[in-house]
């Protein structure tokens, strides 16, 4: 059934000359260029900015996977807005989504229909903005997305395996936003329409821009400033670039930040603090914009869009995470305060759920990006505006943090007796360190207890999937991830409460292989105790280093950036792949590799645990 036909064509933005006449529109005001397909649903990037610029009152138009290698007609369509381009590479990273950990390129694009590959350059986010920049370069070009946001400062790009400058200055374009960018939007729209110039936008918060040596130091005089080692530094020296990072992990995180500067030759590239965390009320209205909730009819008869269909019956219920695990980006993109919707807001979802002619009762997910962070936050917020911690609960749980899971447990009970509801599953993350670690105090032990027993009984079709990430408590240190002996603790609880509701029901665990620290002896005692708990590993992965995160900053330059200390990185290949072996002990092809390995590092009595039935 093609369920787009409930509505208009001109019930989403327009994406044609035509689609905009629809709606009387002869010349925009903002035409926005992404690499996904267009999706009218609060979780796809570009329909939220764009829902907003047309909230605000403004002529918007939407440009998916623009063809880059033709005579360019999908970037001269709308010809030249009023007031900007803006350019995002879509819900991923360009080259993130294109290769996997070993640099191979995937044969598929779950932000495509049809699941194709091939509609999106690498690097889209540069490729579209200098293409626009040569087309049209009197008009301003604002670029924002993940790919934006985790590239704002020099990085280190994996699949070069080299430094790259700020993609502000390799994009060409005019104004970066970072983070969720409903905020930075609202207030360049507003000083748009108060006919400021485009030019004179310098102190728009969560904005970059690019400065001359003058304009740094007028800007030092105002406002205070940390400056960064030189992208010339930086690749001059590794420990420059690890230097960095400290810095600008914690400024992207504080409540009250500085501003950060860093040179590219002469040119500087400035990076204003950010907003201030959403309040409910600003998250909810960014939620309840008039979204169809369905893909573009475009694409009728090209077939699904993989990441629709994975969260087409799912429910965010907040952004953000403050546990700072080091191979993450959830921080750098979302923010480590968590921003809550309001009780309401998600339940006035759900019902609106349930009227999609597709909806069968059930909802794949309700959650965010750690299922179980809803409503936590600072008891005392003026304590929280002078931390500079990357995470609220490593290497402990913060004193400071509430870590109630009554409001969620609450949230759940509503959502399972709203009729028609048949089940609410958890599809995304849970922190277990946050529901079993021996610093709860005796009410949130409570709390969390009725939490693990309702997951257990309403929220898991069998299987619940969490992420220890590893068993080494060394590498878990350079991870920011709990002691393993708190999954121990986390999947005996677990499936005690699920007995005792008489459902038999596992735990699955999600690891990494060759993360900063970890090695051969690590990966063999993994394979070890996983075997010990009865599991055969499927959910696993080879860590990519993406920009913006501590385990790419110690993949790159061999030194932890907030002790400056070495730190073991496996970079070869072969190696890499043999890490990866210990995943599948139990696989035939391994077995040579795995004995002989154990007996070079003398642990002969593995062998036979590992390898004899």
């Amino acid at each position: 059934m093609n369920t787009s036909q409930q509505y208009p064509l001109s019930a989403w933005l327009p994406t044609t000359v035509k689609e905009a006449r629809l709606r009387d529109w002869n010349e925009m005001d903002v035409v926005i260029f992404t690499g996904d397909a267009y999706v009218d649903h609060p979780s796809f990037g570009a329909a939220v900015i764009g829902r907003i610029i047309e909230r605000e009152g403004f002529k918007i138009a939407l440009v998916p996977q623009p063809n880059w290698q033709d005579d360019l007609r999908d970037f001269k369509k709308f010809g030249a807005p009023k007031l900007f381009f803006g350019v995002t590479a879509g819900n991923m990273d360009s080259m993130v989504n294109h290769y996997t950990a070993n640099k191979r390129l995937r044969s598929n694009d779950a932000y495509t229909a049809g699941d194709e590959a091939g509609f999106r350059p690498d690097y889209a986010l540069s490729v579209y903005s200098k293409i626009l920049k040569n087309l049209f370069p009197e008009v301003p070009v604002v670029i924002g997305g993940i790919e934006a946001s985790l590239r704002r400062v020099t990085h280190y790009d994996y699949w070069i395996d080299a430094l790259k400058p700020s993609i502000l200055v390799e994009s060409n374009a005019d104004l970066l936003v970072y983070g969720m960018g409903e905020q930075p939007l609202i207030e360049i729209l507003k000083l748009l329409k108060k006919g400021i110039p485009f030019s004179s936008l310098r102190n728009v918060r969560q904005t970059a821009y690019l400065a001359s040596k003058d304009e740094v130091e007028k800007l030092k005089t105002q406002m205070e400033c940390i400056e960064l080692k030189s992208f010339e530094q930086c690749i001059a020296r590794k420990m420059d670039y690890a230097s960095n990072f400290k810095h600008i992990e914690r400024e992207s995180n504080k409540m009250e930040a500085k501003t950060l500067v860093q040179f590219h030759g002469e040119i500087a590239v400035v990076i204003l603090p950010p907003f201030p965390t959403m309040t409910p009320q600003q998250i909810d209205a960014s939620f309840e914009l008039p979204y169809t909730r369905l893909p573009h009819p475009k694409y009728k008869n090209r077939g699904p869009i993989p990441a629709y269909e994975m969260i087409k019956f799912s429910v965010n219920t907040h952004r953000g995470c403050f546990g700072g695990c080091a191979f993450c980006t959830i921080s750098a993109h979302q923010g480590k305060f968590v921003a809550s919707r309001s009780e309401a807001s998600v339940l006035r979802e759900v019902e609106q759920l349930k009227k999609h002619p597709e909806f069968k009762g059930y909802l794949s997910d309700l959650g965010g990006p750690s299922a179980n962070m809803f409503a936590m936050k600072g008891k005392d917020l003026d304590q929280c505006r002078t931390c500079s911690r990357p995470s609220c609960i490593f290497p402990e749980i913060c004193s400071n943090l509430n870590v109630s899971h009554k409001p969620l447990t609450q949230l759940y009970q509503k959502v399972n007796s709203i009729p028609g509801i048949k089940k609410a599953f958890i599809g995304s993350g849970i922190r277990y360190d946050l529901l079993v670690d021996e610093s709860l105090s005796k009410e949130d032990r409570l709390s969390a207890e009725k939490y693990i027993a309702l997951l257990a009984e309403r929220h898991v079709s069998g299987r619940l999937k969490v992420a220890p990430e590893h068993s080494s408590d060394q590498v878990l240190k350079i991870m920011r991830k709990p002691s393993f002996s708190l999954f121990y603790k986390f999947k005996e609880q677990f499936e005690k409460k699920s007995k005792e509701v008489g459902l038999n029901q596992e735990v699955i665990p999600y690891f990494i292989s060759s993360h900063p620290g970890s090695t051969i002896a690590d990966m063999a005692d993994l394979a070890v105790r996983t075997k010990k708990l009865g599991f055969k590993l499927e959910q696993v992965q080879d860590l990519t280093p993406t920009p913006m995160t501590v385990a790419e900053v110690i993949f790159y330059s061999g030194y932890h950036p907030y002790t400056l200390q070495e730190v073991f990185v496996e970079k070869n290949p072969e190696e890499k792949l043999n890490q990866r072996r210990f995943f599948f002990w139990y696989k035939p092809e391994n077995r040579n590799y795995i004995k002989s390995a154990l007996s070079k590092l003398g642990k002969s009595d593995w062998i036979k645990m590992l390898l004899e039935k």
